[in-house]
């Protein structure tokens, strides 16, 4: 089976056949670095870069440089919740047309609240797809995926909770490639037993060294729960210590260890004073390690601006220091279950912030003496004596007893209001078995003693293999929910397409949900009431204001509204443009050489802007000099009596006008204006006229009297294909 990049994924062709399918690699991969010709993206060398892809969407602005799309050097993440794994990988897809190769899933609640392996698990169950079904089918399509854009996509999920290391197990017979593990996540936020959370641990931990399967602790959590984030700084220091220690004692590769580090400040906090010598001081504590950075979820409201902003400033400190990978956060997190195209958003927020940084660091540099170095020394300090205290105090049960984590006090101060639980109390107390010395595992991944161990090349040769070796041997189980299951919740959607109908979407086939943005001039109470009456009368049901903001206490409201449209489209009753086809460009460059022909060009009425028109004419930008055309640029806010004297005085039966501004329509006056003038002087029949603007579009300019109009997007080779069709078509009349 392979995509086809013209058409849509087929979930039913990817469900297929699944007890049979394995996965084709284990273990994470790393982007391999670009090298000579691969650093090269049309004129620019780039410095950190890595080998480009096969398949991409580039970022917005890069048509002006001829649709270049180099890939960072760091891995991108993009975290999926739309709480369907049949969308999810769709999502996938997107994603990683965009440049993500880390897709991480999440549900709506934290798998660490089962006890257990499920399967066949209904929608919306656990914080991430946990049953072998989700799994399998998620990394098929990932397969897939990968040979579409060229590149190895990592799968993260989570191995948290009281399964975790049969958690583990699952994810190495299915070619997860990253984790989440750490047993003080557990403890502090899920009040599992220290003892139980901790033996767990080092199976779990083994079981993912073996596998390859890259671990990303959960430090971060703290600063993004404690009261005051700036102030725990030092504790997230000796979270990172004693989950990277205890890893390694489980035979992990410091190489397949990532600590996750998240700024804990947002702006008008003077973020990069307080988060810059944070991160300088992490990356010096843990060297040989590797970092993930993450967005800070606490800030994100339902402002998605700001939280891009945000997402910016942290993707800076990113780059200013290191990180292996950078992960996102879709801007909506903070009001919705994130949405498909936020997810993109948040992919390009950051890839956009580091290609714009690109060779950023052989410019500039962090200063070792003065102020950002006195910072750093002193939070390395604050973490080496709050990690001797812990070791005074009899070690970090004591510690977790009394309170020690999550107080947001700036160590060694205490504020009293950290998170303590007992070692002998919380979820599955009691709950450990005492493991006899001669206790036999006829597995290959084990932690501690093994009676089986080194009685043969392989430990699970005495059971003909083991599941982790043998794929064959995994007893494969469907969902088991008649009403709740992927097939179900897909009935309604492909039938729907089927018959050609087509419905907008966010987070899952056919939703039917749409945003509107209104600016209503009144205050906030009486705009609130107003846009959800506004939304109604727009045919929206059940709307749902998502994000106000106040722009002025008595002029206005800013509300951004959800709500779904009752009616799709019938993709038969659709009208749509043929293409026009352009002529190959060395038949318009033959046909204008060969007739000399010129033009002259200008933005009309009061109107400075030029840029729209540059990128048209001139030659760097692929415009009309390319191909031979002589152009007269009048320059903007030239009146258009004054087109048609250069256009008389050069003789050039060509004029082209550009006109952005639409203020009363003021567009449309101008290109009328033109028109009745040259009527009235007699020159319009043998002219070409044409108009350019964001907001003109063939209809409206022809209507104007123009010969043709280009909007927002037009490239040269169009207008240039345009006059020498009209041209042709005039000599052959």
């Amino acid at each position: 089976m392979r995509l086809d990049p013209d058409k849509k994924i087929d979930i039913k062709a990817i469900l297929k056949d699944l007890e049979h399918y394995r996965p084709r690699r284990s273990g994470w991969t790393w982007r391999k670095k670009a090298e000579g010709k691969e650093s090269q993206a049309g004129p620019f060398d780039l410095k950190d870069t890595t080998q480009p892809l096969k398949n991409s969407v580039p970022l917005p602005s890069a048509h002006f440089f001829g649709n270049i799309d180099p890939q960072c050097d760091f891995v991108i993440t993009t975290e999926i919740a739309s709480g369907r794994f049949e969308d999810d990988i769709r999502r996938m897809r997107m994603a990683a047309w965009h440049g993500a190769d880390h897709i991480m899933v999440i549900r709506t609640a934290g798998q660490s609240h089962f006890d257990g392996l499920i399967e066949g698990t209904p929608e919306g169950v656990g914080g991430v797809p946990i049953s072998r079904k989700q799994l399998r089918a998620s990394r098929k399509a990932l397969d897939l995926i990968e040979d579409e854009v060229g590149r190895p996509i990592n799968f993260h999920s989570y191995i948290s909770g009281v399964a975790g290391p049969e958690i583990a197990v699952l994810f190495a017979e299915e070619g997860v490639n990253g984790a989440h593990q750490d047993p003080q996540y557990n403890i502090l936020y899920r009040n599992i037993n220290m003892h139980r959370s901790f033996v767990d641990a080092a199976e779990a931990k083994k079981i993912m060294g073996n596998a390859g399967i890259l671990q990303i602790d959960g430090a971060h959590n703290a600063n993004a729960t404690a009261k005051e984030a700036w102030k725990v700084l030092p504790e997230l220091f000796v979270q990172h210590a004693i989950n990277c220690a205890f890893s390694l004692a489980t035979g992990m590769s410091k190489d397949s260890i990532a600590l996750s580090t998240v700024p804990p400040t947002a702006p008008p906090a003077p973020k990069l004073a307080l988060d810059l010598p944070y991160a300088v001081a992490l990356r010096d504590f843990f060297s040989g390690f590797k970092f993930r950075a993450q967005q800070n979820t606490r800030y994100m409201e339902s402002d998605t601006g700001e939280a891009t902003v945000t997402h910016v400033l942290d993707t800076l400190i990113s780059r200013l220091t290191s990180a292996d990978i950078q992960s996102t956060i879709t801007p909506d997190e903070g009001r919705n279950v994130p949405w498909h195209y936020n997810n993109i958003l948040g992919v390009n927020t950051a890839r956009q912030t580091l290609m714009g940084l690109d060779g950023m660091n052989e410019f500039v540099g962090l200063k070792k003496e003065g102020p950002l170095a006195g910072c750093v020394r002193e939070i390395k300090e604050r973490a080496v004596l709050f990690l001797e205290e812990i070791l005074e105090i009899r070690g970090y049960y004591a510690a977790a007893e009394q309170g020690y984590f999550v107080d947001s006090g700036y160590f060694p101060e205490r504020s009293g209001n950290g998170i303590a639980r007992s070692p002998e109390g919380g979820v599955t107390a009691d709950t450990i078995v005492k493991r006899e010395r001669d206790y036999g595992a006829p597995v290959c991944s084990h932690f501690g003693n093994n009676a089986f161990a080194g009685k043969s090349q392989k430990t699970c040769e005495a059971i003909g293999g083991c599941t982790l070796c043998k794929h064959e041997k995994i007893i494969y189980i469907d969902e088991m929910d008649n009403e709740d299951n992927v097939n179900r919740r897909l009935e309604k959607p492909l039938k729907e397409a089927q018959a050609g109908l087509i419905r907008p979407e966010v987070e899952w086939a056919g939703d039917g949900v749409v945003c509107v943005t209104l600016f209503i001039p009144e205050s906030l109470e009486t705009a609130e009431a107003a846009g959800l009456k506004m939304a109604q009368n727009m045919g929206l049901s059940t709307p749902e204001i998502i994000h106000l903001r106040v722009i002025h206490p008595a002029e206005g409201t800013l509300l951004e509204i959800k709500g779904r449209l009752a009616e799709g489209v019938k993709r038969s009753e659709l009208v749509i443009p043929e293409k026009e086809e352009l002529l190959p460009e060395d038949e318009i460059s033959a046909f204008v050489r060969a007739r000399g022909l010129s033009l002259v060009a200008s933005t009309v009425g009061e109107d400075e802007h030029s840029v729209g028109m540059r990128e048209i004419l001139d030659i760097k930008h692929g415009g009309l000099e390319k191909y031979g055309f002589t152009c007269r640029y009048l320059g903007t806010s030239v009146p258009v009596s004054k087109m048609l004297d250069a256009a008389e005085e050069s003789g050039s039966g060509i004029v082209l006008i550009s006109t952005i501004i639409t203020h009363n329509e003021i567009h449309r006056i101008n290109m009328r204006r033109l028109n009745d003038l040259a009527v009235e002087r007699g020159i319009r029949e043998g002219m070409l006229i044409i108009s350019g603007g964001t907001q003109v579009t063939g209809d409206i300019a022809r209507e104007c009297g123009m010969n043709a109009g280009f909007g927002r997007g037009t490239k040269g080779h169009e207008v240039a294909s345009f006059i020498v069709k009209e041209l042709i078509k005039r000599d052959e009349q």
